[in-house]
């Protein structure tokens, strides 16, 4: 099973969108490579609490091997992510060949700009939603459909992060990380 993933970081990431993440797929054994976006590999949130350094830069990286490819939100976060070409094409690359793409809070933005999953139930964060008329926007706090997952803001980061990591591990896993956690 391969169980790599990529996280993409763009200046202005939401601080628990991304470290969540980070952290539940940390714990569940998977590989979370830290992708910056920009020049620089230590990369700012939305708020300049956390800088977070990332290990590759993306114009340096081949993310041919993942299992998934995750974008945290945060603003301006994922209008760097939408604003930038090669993020888009691993997007729509990664959805076309079947493999996971997540998304949450604003960030569903940057699957509509790849111009993939058009029609699919989403959600998001309530600022963003008029900006993906092309979706099925459901709201709730994480959907799952297909390969695309969804998640709707900073509030349902771990939520989104467990149902990441559930595509990627198997089923002992997954419950080991719930209970060290306390996740019912």
């Amino acid at each position: 099973m391969n169980n790599k993933a990529y996280i993409l970081l763009a200046e202005g990431f939401e601080v628990i969108e991304a470290l969540a993440t980070i952290d539940v797929m940390q714990r569940g054994g998977v590989e979370c490579i830290r992708v910056a976006i920009g020049n620089e590999l230590n990369v700012s949130s939305s708020h300049g609490i956390v800088e977070c350094r990332a290990d590759i830069l993306l114009s340096d990286a081949d993310l041919s091997d993942g299992a998934a490819l995750i974008l945290p939100g945060g603003n301006p976060g994922y209008i760097n992510l939408g604003n930038n070409e090669q993020v888009r094409a691993w997007v729509a690359r990664y959805y076309n060949e079947g493999r996971v793409v997540a998304a949450i809070c604003g960030a569903p933005t940057v699957v509509a700009l790849s111009g993939v999953a058009r029609g699919s139930r989403i959600t998001c964060h309530s600022s963003v939603r008029e900006q993906i008329s092309d979706y099925n926007v459901v709201g709730g706090n994480v959907v799952e459909e297909d390969n695309l997952i969804t998640g709707a803001g900073a509030g349902v980061s771990v939520e989104f992060a467990l149902a990441v990591v559930a595509r990627l591990v198997d089923e002992q896993t997954l419950a080991r990380i719930k209970k060290g956690m306390e996740v019912a």
